[in-house]
């Protein structure tokens, strides 16, 4: 739960008060015997039941993109680099003339991408090595992951740095992560939740109970505290 100052404040001064009412505090206590007793009456009051294996088996099948390992790819490219005041058209130009002339013969890529890429990576033939999702500028990841294509892509990639031919060598498709290696990440996951949303219904009853007024918790009533 996220709240301001005063909230923390007033929250913290209702549990203590709880933690009187439950014998867990005295009003000698410091601060320090404060925050432990909130501790042991959080600890005693607010029940979190740990997530069964069915629970953690369901959300495994109903996010898979989470537990899957990120597609790859293995590529080139050549840059023809656009700075400001640059004659865009004529960069444009020559750069379909190359992407023309790698569709006649694809393996002129290392030499073309030493002459004409302005990247670093033109003196290693334009490889651009494996590459995962999120590692490149946005404008350019739906060229390398959002088709099944081989070799040099048939149109140029127009980035924020300029106009790239780009030639896809190999996919690897991302794979399933077996439920056994993430069961108990996702039980610490399921657990962290229900003891969020337990501690908020908590403090919510607590508050309506005392009527105190928690600026950004809406008060509840139950039978959960006495």
């Amino acid at each position: 739960m996220k709240m301001s100052d005063p909230t923390v404040t007033a929250l913290r001064d209702l549990l203590a008060h709880r933690a009187l009412q439950c014998g867990l505090l005295t009003s000698e206590h410091g601060a320090a015997d404060i925050d432990a007793a909130i501790e042991r009456l959080l600890d005693r009051e607010v029940i979190t039941p740990e997530p069964t294996d069915e629970e953690c088996s369901r959300y495994y099948a109903l996010h898979p993109d989470e537990f899957s390992s990120a597609d790859l790819v293995f590529g080139r490219h050549i840059l023809f680099a656009v700075t400001p005041g640059a004659p865009l058209a004529l960069i444009r130009a020559q750069a379909e003339k190359v992407l023309a002339e790698l569709a006649s013969d694809a393996s002129r890529f290392a030499d073309l991408a030493a002459r004409y890429s302005n990247c670093p990576s033109g003196e290693q033939g334009g490889n651009l090595g494996q590459l995962a999702r999120g590692e490149c500028v946005p404008e350019f990841e739906p060229a390398l992951f959002e088709g099944r294509i081989l070799g040099v892509l048939p149109r140029l990639i127009n980035t924020r740095f300029g106009f790239h031919i780009v030639a896809i060598d190999q996919r690897v498709p991302g794979q399933r992560v077996p439920y056994e290696a993430v069961r108990d990440q996702i039980a610490t996951r399921l657990y962290a939740q229900v003891q969020e949303k337990a501690l908020k219904q908590y403090v919510q009853i607590l508050a309506s109970h005392a009527g105190v007024d928690l600026p950004g918790i809406e008060t509840a009533t139950s039978a959960l505290v006495q």
